[in-house]
């Protein structure tokens, strides 16, 4: 699981919006003006009868500050990304 759903710059970070921007998921932000330090993303590569996934979760970062529920006080009712 990717922990920018618990972290305080999920809405303002470069690299959750690269990861929006490959699961083609809708941007917390246009404009992110976060840059974090040494963010470590895990890419997972599934292959189907037809297609590859790919699936992206951010495991680590020098700038994570836990903000426990953040993303889901930002899309309420949604499901939060696994």
């Amino acid at each position: 699981m990717c922990i920018c759903v618990n972290c305080y710059f999920v809405d303002r970070c470069v690299t959750y919006h690269a990861v929006e921007t490959q699961h083609q998921e809708r941007h917390l932000t246009d404009s992110p003006d976060f840059d974090p330090q040494e963010p470590s993303i895990n890419v997972n590569i599934r292959t189907k009868e037809d297609y590859i996934e790919m699936e992206w979760d951010v495991v680590g970062c020098h700038s994570f500050l836990r903000e426990t529920g953040k993303w889901a006080s930002l899309r309420p009712g949604e499901p939060i990304p696994t």
